[in-house]
């Protein structure tokens, strides 16, 4: 068991589709004795309507979503849990419009910030976030591995556009202490020793803004 003496009390874990998000954020969460956040993907019941038809469908799940981790975290505050120990989530709340700017044509985009305008409040930030890296390749056979059926037909070009607002958000991405973590040659879900090593490296940060990767 490898102690973990740093104090972030609320970690995020954010990155792509697939790259392993909640897979890392059962780990942590299980190693660290923490209270477990994960979004609700699979509860929204435009997503695979999406992947079948995303011109048509993409304002719907994306309000879908919003109004989902709106509650979720609101009823997450009422409860104090940001307050009763340690978390892990395996989403930002950020991401949210961030996908809206992948999906959404601009009309369709300007109504969605109204919206969320409309309903912002203040939400608890985590005091970490650690963002997940993985090329499409790595990406892609993880994906497959996972087995969601509304995931067979994901395209390619799709995921690159994600994978490159991913990085364009958190290359300007000020609010928090941020991990950068590139996974191509690490295996969260099979390797014990990965996890105790992140533990040691979140541990050992000291700068606002840190990369790690294993070379190994």
């Amino acid at each position: 068991m490898v102690s973990h003496p740093f104090q972030f009390a609320h970690i995020a874990i954010e990155g792509p589709i697939g790259v392993g998000k909640t897979t890392l954020a059962r780990k942590l969460a299980d190693r660290l004795q923490a209270s477990l956040v994960l979004e609700n993907i699979d509860d929204n019941p435009f997503i695979q309507w999406y992947y079948e038809d995303p011109a048509r469908h993409a304002l719907s799940v994306q309000l879908s979503f919003l109004f989902s981790r709106l509650r979720q975290w609101q009823e997450l505050s009422q409860q104090e849990l940001f307050h009763q120990g340690r978390v892990i989530s395996d989403y930002l709340f950020a991401k949210d419009r961030l996908f809206a700017t992948i999906t959404l044509t601009d009309a369709e985009l300007a109504l969605y910030d109204k919206v969320a305008h409309s309903v912002a409040c203040d939400l608890p930030k985590p005091d970490l976030v650690i963002y997940l890296q993985a090329g499409l390749d790595s990406i892609m056979k993880r994906i497959r591995r996972r087995g969601r059926s509304f995931e067979r037909n994901l395209d390619e070009s799709y995921l690159q556009r994600v994978i490159a607002a991913y990085d364009r958000f958190f290359f300007h991405y000020d609010e928090t202490p941020l991990l950068i973590v590139q996974t191509d040659r690490m295996n969260f879900a099979e390797d014990p020793a990965a996890i105790d090593s992140l533990i040691r490296r979140i541990a050992s940060m000291r700068g606002f803004i840190e990369f790690w990767a294993d070379l190994s």
